[in-house]
């Protein structure tokens, strides 16, 4: 009898050892484990050297396309070192465009998210994941879905500034913009937080005149560490519509509030 209670405890222990491994490994791959909605489509897109992961679901091409650009992603470790893949472990931004029921929704990660190709080096998720050929192969990726249709951009954390340079800088018919906890100035959000600038990046900063001529609205996390809402106010002005969702984090709390965008 002791023998068998023995071997009894030791199942149970063994099964709980293995609960927790399964629980850890889903908190840090959640993003391996999403399912877009069968009607979205994925594609790799060759842009500017890097390939582009886009998730799509096109229904009505003479109706506007709603296009989602990831954030920076799994950027840093949590010792803030710079990891190897920046592939984001969240899945927020592919739950947003999934459960936006508009006709034309797109999904656009980063470079090197999802997939690497030979053009990837760790600059382009640290000091250069704002430079011009980022911009350029965003851009790329956006327009080889959406040709001349118009948009709506909705970008998240450091996709708000993709998002807004593109618009800024290149041939893209954008009918509104859409930030949700955005890093509009990074030079700004750098010298708040104490970290070395992003050296190598553009800074939606400089093209301030040209952005506000753009329709936009920006949501901003009441429990925001990452982007706190003061640092949008301070370069929103009174020149767009911001508003605040109370308790969101930069990484929760936006899914029931975010979800009809318009």
């Amino acid at each position: 009898m002791p023998c068998r209670i023995t071997l009894y405890l030791w199942l149970i222990n063994v099964r709980l050892i293995v609960e927790k491994i399964c629980l850890i490994c889903w908190l840090l791959l959640g993003c391996a484990s999403y399912k877009m909605p069968a009607d979205f489509q994925y594609q790799q897109i060759e842009s500017n050297g890097f390939v582009i992961s886009v998730w799509n679901k096109v229904k009505n091409p003479q109706m506007p396309y709603y296009v989602y650009i990831e954030g920076d992603g799994y950027a840093f470790n949590a010792r803030g070192q710079p990891t190897s893949d920046p592939t984001p472990k969240s899945a927020l931004m592919r739950t947003l465009a999934a459960e936006n029921q508009t006709n034309n929704v797109v999904y656009v990660a980063r470079p090197c998210q999802f997939g690497k190709g030979k053009k990837c080096e760790q600059k382009y998720w640290t000091t250069a994941r704002f430079s011009p050929e980022v911009v350029e192969a965003e851009y790329q990726a956006v327009k080889a879905v959406v040709g001349q249709s118009s948009v709506v951009l909705v970008g998240y954390s450091g996709g708000a500034q993709i998002a807004g340079l593109i618009a800024v800088t290149k041939d893209l018919n954008v009918k509104k913009i859409i930030t949700i906890a955005g890093n509009l100035d990074h030079k700004t959000w750098t010298e708040y937080h104490h970290l070395p600038p992003l050296s190598e990046s553009m800074n939606l900063a400089d093209y301030k005149g040209k952005f506000f001529k753009i329709k936009q609205i920006h949501y901003v996390g009441g429990n925001d560490k990452v982007i706190p809402p003061i640092l949008t106010r301070e370069f929103v002005g009174n020149r767009a519509k911001i508003v605040e969702i109370s308790g969101a984090s930069h990484n929760s709390g936006w899914i029931e509030k975010v979800l009809l965008i318009d």
